[in-house]
């Protein structure tokens, strides 16, 4: 055991890791380049938690953390690191403060903010590989160009409803997420969690095998899984390798750009045509009883939970009930966080001509939080 011993650890670090220490492989080397390696994860959600947990627990030296929510009651059910004692606090913050709980021997810093083409660069320029747990097109491509140009590996990971993805990109300039996804799928083709829902054990599947990556990419242990996507499917225990072509895509990154633009984006704040109302202009409508009609466009079971009165007309179902829809008021579309709702005023306006439709900014989230905090966000 005495020739396995690296001098740079000290008492309580051998006994921490000495599961590795022993383990065939990998050893005292592997781990003193875990202790050296710095690491940044976007997003501490659902992927970001088990991420966290296990590089902070294999003892990744140093890890960024950078998230701009706030943990809420419907991300429990998923995000391990959080209970309900943290609702409305920064997952940045939290996740920083945990995991230096559970492993005080490394070293972590939180950024709460959205990560942008603005910010990407400095964000990540000194990080030895960057982990996307992130939920949206644009931030996976945002991070897939920043991490081409500063020459950095990217492990991806992605889950919907009961399946995964999981795939390390850009790894000794190898193929990149726009190999895999050369253009980016319609804005309104792919539900995000809050709309087609997710298995609540399946994105600790599929962040725990996003860790595996990062160990094999930092120690050397095994190769990682680059250029190719694993699929993982939960109802059959199914998992299944696709070989990404390499279509050269690195050779047209040049720069950061819109990524909003790029993805095609229609929701609220991507376009600047979008009419919209803040909640403190609609409650001031309510006061004062401004003839409006406010329609919800929420599923059943989120109105049951909480609403602001308005006419309850899901998503799914506006194709079907657009007469009921005034077109000689003003209307006010709203969902929980402003999304549905916008991507409905801009299918409105496409397809059958109104022009006195807006979207409530911000949804709920936003009327509880300046509102009403009473108002559950759930």
């Amino acid at each position: 055991m005495k020739d396995m011993v690296n001098t740079d650890f000290s008492s309580e670090e051998l006994q921490r890791y000495s599961r590795h220490f022993v383990l065939p492989g990998f050893g005292e080397v592997a781990q003193s380049k875990l202790k050296t390696a710095r690491l940044a994860v976007v997003g501490a959600g659902g992927l970001g938690c088990p991420v966290l947990l296990y590089l902070a627990a294999a003892g990744v030296g140093y890890i960024r953390i950078i998230d701009d929510d706030r943990v809420t009651v419907s991300n429990l059910q998923r995000q391990i690191l959080y209970t309900s004692t943290d609702l409305n606090q920064s997952k940045a913050e939290l996740a920083t403060q945990k995991i230096l709980l559970l492993n005080p021997q490394i070293k972590s810093e939180s950024h709460q903010v959205r990560i942008t083409s603005q910010n990407a660069l400095p964000l990540l320029q000194d990080v030895d590989v960057v982990v996307d747990c992130t939920d949206n097109f644009p931030t996976r491509y945002l991070l897939n160009d920043a991490c081409v140009l500063l020459n950095v590996p990217l492990v991806y990971g992605s889950i919907f409803r009961y399946e995964g993805q999981v795939a390390v990109f850009n790894y000794r300039e190898g193929v990149t997420y726009r190999d895999f996804y050369p253009q980016p799928p319609a804005p309104d083709s792919v539900p995000n969690c809050e709309e087609g829902g997710v298995l609540g054990v399946l994105p600790g599947l599929i962040g725990t095998l996003q860790a595996n990556e990062v160990l094999k990419i930092i120690s050397g242990y095994a190769e990682p899984l680059s250029g190719q996507i694993l699929l993982f499917d939960t109802t059959t225990l199914e998992a299944i390798k696709i070989k990404v072509p390499d279509r050269k895509s690195r050779e047209s990154i040049k720069r950061l750009i819109d990524y909003d633009e790029f993805c095609n984006l229609t929701g609220p704040l991507k376009n600047p045509l979008m009419k919209e109302v803040t909640v403190q202009e609609l409650k001031e409508m309510m006061d004062k009883n401004a003839e409006f009609q406010l329609i919800d466009v929420r599923e059943p079971h989120e109105y049951e939970i909480c609403n602001l009165g308005g006419e309850l007309i899901p998503q799914g179902e506006i194709p079907q009930a657009v007469s009921r829809i005034s077109k000689d008021k003003q209307v006010i579309l709203q969902c929980r966080s402003g999304a549905r709702s916008g991507n409905m005023v801009q299918w409105l306006e496409k397809n059958h001509g109104f022009t006195n439709l807006y979207n409530l900014k911000g949804g709920i989230l936003a009327w509880s939080r300046e509102i009403d905090p009473t108002v559950p966000t759930y």
